[in-house]
């Protein structure tokens, strides 16, 4: 164990030198890693879904599996990357300022994306329930300029975490979202043109899907 006067001093070097002192800074981080594990299983959760959609319309009640599924991916994922907490990139507390904009940025985000959207179309169930009642395709607010701004929120938020925290596991977790989210954006393109065919195809030109064109 090392003497206080040791962990003291390193303090008082790590503020002189622009840093931060450590004892203060284990909260934020480790709510940055947690919730950058939680964001970067999103992805792989809608891809389960969106890649055998047909396959969990024909369950009676498919979140009975897939919400125990999405918290196994937590579980798992937290193992993975739990022995890489420590290393950072930078330590200085300047970049929270940034990352304090882009968590704005994401809150107004799911904000606009709630507009013309209920809570149960947000959850998903008109893909996962056979002759849902709200199957229709909106594509004004916030979707006349990004196809999946719920999406481009978790990227914000990520992004808000990694920058703030300077972690290097929460900057490689967002590359995995970023990664996966690819491949399921494409499968959840595919699975909203079965069910909205040419109106969807039409408004896939138009719209991009997650970065907006201004």
């Amino acid at each position: 164990m090392r003497p206080a006067g040791i962990f003291e001093y390193e303090s008082a070097v790590s503020l002189r030198h622009g840093g931060y002192n450590p004892s203060m800074i284990w909260l934020p981080r480790s709510a940055g890693w947690l919730a950058c594990v939680v964001y970067a299983t999103i992805p792989s959760f809608w891809l389960a879904i969106h890649s055998h959609a047909e396959f969990w319309r024909t369950r009676r009640s498919p979140y009975r599996v897939l919400l125990p599924m999405w918290v196994t991916m937590w579980i798992v994922l937290a193992a993975i990357t739990a022995p890489a907490r420590q290393p950072t990139l930078y330590s200085t507390p300047w970049p929270w300022i940034p990352a304090l904009a882009l968590f704005a940025a994401g809150f107004w985000l799911y904000s606009q994306a709630r507009h013309q959207f209920s809570l149960r179309q947000l959850g998903g169930l008109p893909e996962l329930v056979s002759g849902h009642s709200e199957q229709r395709l909106v594509t004004s607010g916030v979707r006349a300029w990004v196809r999946h701004p719920v999406y481009l929120g978790h990227l914000c938020e990520m992004l808000a975490w990694s920058l703030g925290t300077g972690m290097a596991v929460c900057y490689a977790l967002t590359a995995f979202a970023i990664a996966t989210g690819a491949i399921m954006i494409r499968h959840e393109d595919a699975e909203l043109e079965r069910r909205f065919g040419e109106d969807y195809r039409e408004y896939r030109k138009k719209v991009p899907a997650v970065l907006p064109r201004f």
